[in-house]
């Protein structure tokens, strides 16, 4: 009997033990954009990771890839929450892949802006980042207080323009809509108006990247850009200016999603929860790789100028309506190719 009870012990240490080891070895799947892994493993994930005693796995792609990839797996996911664009959130809803996030269980929710709770309406994203699109411009070669500027005679030939498979492509175009009087939300006006200088237009950019170069060359003086490309451009040795035109500024935003039937929520709620938090929103800001969607962070004017920062903005940013750009993208893309061209 003794013999009995020191084994059921020794059992009952080991099986204990092993059950202490998984709880240490949890592990949390997220997806994410590939830009600045580096500087959000240094200030996000490791610092998560010891928090919580867990492990992140991290997988990267474009927002095509990976919501493919989420799709694949719908019966038996493999991430557990994913940041995507609003768009693709509202994609991902309607396709049954994301769940209602809980955010009670959220306690830095009540710090975000207003247009970072629940963007979409449906209760199952959050709003992380938000960026401006707007012109960046020789202040030395145009004057520019109106989307429409672009396409003047004088400007036509030195502006680079995004295409319109692009995050900046469709805002631009709606931004230079309204600059026509047109907000029709099938882009066709604006559309039409740069199908008319296509042959004026420098280039029709996919990456901001390139634009860099072709401004440091003199081969551009102006292209509209989303606030996160502006830091490689303030660095030139040249007079350039961000754009305050007076139909606005548009732009995006980046939010946080929960895989649906996904086996780790409660840790994917406490990892949202973290990266909402001021310090992780401060220190991401300071490192300029993502716009704060934490109201509490203050930062130096310096980072300020260099990201999409600060309550006014927030509230004064047009941004096309996900399910607009849903609904009509397939149309927009069509018309841009039998108007601009591929």
């Amino acid at each position: 009997m003794k013999w009995h009870t020191v084994l059921s012990s020794a059992m009952a240490l080991t099986l204990g033990v092993g059950g202490a080891a998984q709880a240490q070895e949890k592990t949390l799947t997220i997806s994410v954009y590939a830009f600045a892994q580096d500087e959000y493993n240094q200030i996000l994930y490791k610092p998560f990771e010891e928090k919580c005693g867990c492990k992140l796995v991290v997988e990267t792609g474009n927002s095509v890839e990976r919501l493919a990839k989420m799709e694949a797996n719908k019966a038996a996911p493999v991430v557990d929450m994913a940041v995507i664009s609003t768009t693709d959130a509202l994609q991902a809803s309607r396709a049954g892949l994301i769940d209602t996030i809980d955010t009670s269980k959220l306690s830095n929710y009540g710090k975000l802006y207003d247009i970072a709770k629940d963007p979409n309406g449906d209760g199952k994203s959050v709003g992380y980042t938000f960026y401006a699109t707007s012109i960046v411009y020789r202040t030395d070669k145009m004057k520019i207080t109106s989307w429409a500027d672009l396409l003047k005679p004088e400007y036509a030939s030195h502006v680079a323009w995004p295409n319109i498979t692009t995050n900046q492509g469709p805002p631009a175009l709606f931004m230079l809509g309204t600059a026509l009087g047109q907000t029709a939300p099938d882009l066709k006006a604006p559309i039409a108006a740069i199908a008319d200088k296509k042959d004026d237009i420098v280039t029709f950019y996919v990456k901001s990247s390139q634009l860099v170069q072709l401004m440091q060359q003199e081969e551009i003086w102006a292209a509209p850009i989303g606030r996160f490309s502006w830091a490689p451009f303030a660095k030139l040795d040249l007079p350039l200016g961000w754009a305050t035109p007076k139909e606005g500024q548009t732009g995006g935003m980046n939010v946080m999603v929960l895989t649906k039937g996904g086996k780790n929520q409660d840790l994917a709620l406490q990892f949202m929860d973290y990266w909402l938090s001021t310090e992780v929103q401060t220190k991401i800001a300071e490192a300029m790789i993502d716009s704060p969607a934490n109201a509490e962070v203050k930062v130096s004017d310096e980072v300020a100028n260099n990201i999409t920062y600060g309550e006014d903005t927030a509230k004064n940013l047009k941004l096309i309506p996900a399910a607009v750009a849903l609904d009509n993208r397939d149309a927009w893309l069509a018309e841009w190719n039998a108007k601009v061209g591929q």
